[in-house]
């Protein structure tokens, strides 16, 4: 099988980027505020994988994801160096990110991911700068991290025996390191011993439960499990109370700053409490607070919800949010994209279809997502959603795009009008049965009619009619057991047969516009030749055959065609030559979604090993990303949708989601709207020129001024891409270049211009 990997392979796990995965986008929540560091300018907030910086001056905000280089796993600490001008970002897999903020490049450090310790104990909770040295407090002890050198010196297990101990956070204070631990109270040693790798050299200075240390105008300050704050200097005297766990604890030149989730105290050099604001104060939106600090006389607060959080510490009631925009979260249960727009819900319901388990405390209260170029990202809230749970899937009218219908794995169907949920269909008003209909995938067919399955009913196929009508179909004759029967996905072909994915059946097979009835696809040789009953994903390609994901592997239906057939319907696994040896293509992989892109390529997630690119046979992998050689934030694909005019193809997962641009657009109905782009291709352009609004099989060939023909090449979807060179041996010249486009039968042509400029 040949393999064409995409991207920047890391292949020490520790590299340098300087370059950005430039033909990806991210699409990240910035919402969920870990941490927050700051310098006289900027402030920089970590969200749960992702930054954000705003400059205060100009007020311009910078975002920095996983396509500028950033690791997909979650955020535990961040630290500006103003000295070095360099930002540290901390992974609570114990990964470290140091960014060099003068020209963006990354340093991926994995001194601590690669220590010899347990894996659970590696995370990182903070920083500390002290004399060119960063202290990172982890939970297995203290590491050096020199900010000159960008090396690693000593790590400190300072509990007893030399133990591995979590430790919150360290302060220096008259020439002691103090350390603030987890059930081993505060340890001390001098900052000058040269040899504090030596367990015995740490002191303890205090048996209590503290949570954090700061030094501030001189003294050290700590913050207790008791909620209270103390001052820890000459004895413990205590100088306010949070009335609540304190999460953060920070000390600038002018502010001690303790954080709660509910409140966050400020204080001037003197000790003196000067602001208390509580969450409560804030009533433009809900927020629990995580951190805080203070830059020019203004609070920035981070929140778990909504970012960040401002108000000047004069007049704390005057708040402003500061936030990227942004989907409402990360962990995307499904998406689509249409021509101009891009639907995101969040779920949902675990492996075993239970919308119970899929989050803690019952069903899931999440709104809805939509973007576009032109307006950014829209947020519906939950509030606004006529009180559907676990909505899980979203179907676009093709014929009128402002008309989405989204479905609920609790609640039946959500119809958005405008970006306006108003209608929920249930059992009261349309042929769902149960109080609790769990509606999964929905599709239009080419008349607009909107199709959608219904978990444990007898009656579980159920057509909402372009005139408003609905009329449901019973499945007890080919499904069995209904009542514990769960669906997943539903595609329908060319003919309009449904093709509907199950948890206990297999593919099911339906069109009622034949007499052939229901019919299915399960394992074993005589029954469909399935790896498994438990299928997750289905799409229908260019050809009318029909791609089957199971929990155990990929089959194919040759041709959707052999539905009308008498006989059983069989599927085949597709194998390929692997060093030599035949194998069978995805075998036993977990596949999540297929996706068919114009030039008839499959797309297809896997739960745990990234995406693929096959070619439309599947006979050669075109591409595999996973988050070690692309912006993949995570392995786990919950979802992958295409834009059809654009080419763009969206991978969610559940840590954030990304796009590739790809160049297999939807070939066009004729000539009328070929483009090119970019034209004119200026030195500093780095890509290749794309011929789009093709039809298929279009012949395209590039000459230059005089007639020489410098590139030729047929198009398989809607757009081709030339990378300026002559036949791909070298760069053409500067100027002006032909490019003729001819249908396959000649009865359509087009002639266009590119102008290159080197």
């Amino acid at each position: 099988m040949k393999k064409c990997f995409f991207g920047v392979l890391f292949l020490f796990f520790q590299i340098c980027l300087s370059q950005p995965f430039q033909n990806w986008k991210g699409y990240f929540s910035y919402n969920q505020i870990k941490d927050i560091s700051e310098s006289t300018t900027k402030i920089y907030a970590a969200a749960e994988n992702a930054l954000f910086t705003k400059n205060l001056a100009s007020n311009d905000v910078k975002t920095v994801n996983t396509v500028d280089g950033l690791s997909g796993q979650t955020i535990s600490a961040i630290y500006h160096s103003d000295t070095f001008n360099k930002t540290i970002v901390g992974y609570e897999d114990g990964l470290m990110i140091v960014i060099n903020d003068a020209d963006g490049s990354m340093l991926n450090v994995v001194d601590i991911i690669n220590k010899n310790i347990p894996s659970n104990i590696k995370r990182v909770n903070h920083f500390m700068e002290y004399d060119g040295i960063v202290y990172v407090s982890c939970d297995f002890g203290i590491v050096q991290y020199k900010l000159a050198t960008l090396e690693f010196g000593d790590t400190y297990f300072i509990g007893p025996a030399g133990q591995e101990i979590k430790v919150y956070q360290t302060a220096i204070f008259n020439g002691d390191i103090y350390a603030a631990t987890q059930n081993y109270g505060i340890r001390k040693a001098s900052i000058a011993n040269p040899n504090l790798i030596d367990y015995a050299q740490w002191q303890v200075f205090d048996g209590g439960f503290w949570t954090g240390l700061a030094t501030f105008n001189n003294q050290l300050i700590g913050m207790n499990a008791n909620t209270n704050i103390y001052k820890l200097n000459g004895g413990f005297l205590q100088i306010g109370s949070l009335g609540q766990i304190g999460l953060d604890i920070r000390a600038t030149t002018d502010n001690l700053i303790v954080t709660g989730a509910g409140r966050v105290l400020i204080f001037d050099p003197a000790l003196i409490q000067i602001v208390s604001i509580q969450n409560s104060q804030i009533t433009a939106i809900p927020v629990t607070f995580t951190c805080a600090t203070v830059i020019n006389s203004i609070i920035y607060i981070g929140t778990n919800e909504n970012g960040i959080v401002s108000s000047p510490i004069s007049s704390p009631t005057n708040f402003e949010f500061i936030m990227p925009n942004g989907p409402k979260m990360n962990n995307m249960f499904s998406i689509n994209s249409s021509s101009s727009n891009l639907w995101v819900v969040y779920g949902g319901y675990d492996i075993f279809y239970n919308p119970y388990t899929y989050v803690p405390n019952g069903l899931a209260q999440f709104g809805i997502s939509k973007y576009n170029e032109t307006n950014g990202w829209l947020n519906i809230p939950y509030s606004d959603v006529l009180g559907a749970t676990s909505l899980v899937r979203i179907a676009v009218n093709p014929n009128n795009e402002n008309e989405v219908c989204i479905t609920s794995y609790n609640d039946g169907l959500l119809k958005v009008v405008g970006n306006v949920p108003t209608t929920l269909y249930n059992a009261a008003n349309s042929t769902m049965e149960g109080g609790a209909p769990r509606v999964n995938s929905s599709t239009y067919d080419k008349s607009g009619n909107l199709w959608m399955t219904e978990s444990r009913v007898e009656k579980g196929l159920h057509v909402l009619k372009s005139d408003g009508t609905w009329q449901t179909f019973s499945m007890q004759t080919i499904l069995t057991d209904y009542a514990s029967n769960d669906f997943c996905k539903i595609a329908i072909d060319k003919n309009g047969t449904k093709w509907i994915a199950s948890y206990k059946n297999g593919v099911v097979a339906f069109n009622e516009n034949t007499s052939v009835g229901f019919k299915k696809i399960t394992e074993g040789v005589d029954s469909g030749n399935l790896p498994s009953i438990d299928v997750r994903a289905i799409a229908v390609d260019n050809r009318n055959q029909v791609w089957i994901g199971t929990n155990k592997g990929l089959r194919v239906l040759p041709s959707a065609g052999s539905y009308n057939s008498s006989d059983q319907m069989k599927a085949n696994a597709i194998i390929i030559l692997e060093d030599g040896l035949a194998q069978e293509l995805l075998y036993e992989q977990f596949i999540t979604d297929i996706a068919v892109n114009g030039s008839n390529q499959k797309w297809i997630g896997t739960a745990d090993s990234g995406v693929f690119l096959f070619s439309s046979n599947g006979q050669e992998t075109i591409y595999h990303f996973t988050k070690d050689n692309s912006p993949l934030p995570s392995n786990v694909i919950n979802d992958i949708d295409i834009n059809s005019v654009t080419g763009e193809i969206f991978f969610a997962t559940d840590r954030g989601m990304v796009s590739f641009q790809g160049t297999a657009t939807k070939p066009a109905d004729n000539l009328d709207a070929v483009y090119v782009y970019p034209n004119p291709v200026r030195p500093e352009f780095v890509g290749t020129v794309k011929i789009a609004g093709l039809i298929s099989k279009a012949n395209i060939k590039i000459t230059d001024i005089e007639g020489n023909l410098v590139y030729e090449t047929t198009s398989e979807g809607g757009t081709v891409e030339w990378d300026t060179k002559a036949f791909g041996k070298y760069s053409v010249a500067s100027g002006v270049y032909m490019i003729f486009i001819a249908a396959e039968d000649a009865s359509e042509t087009a002639v266009k211009k590119v102008m290159i400029i080197r």
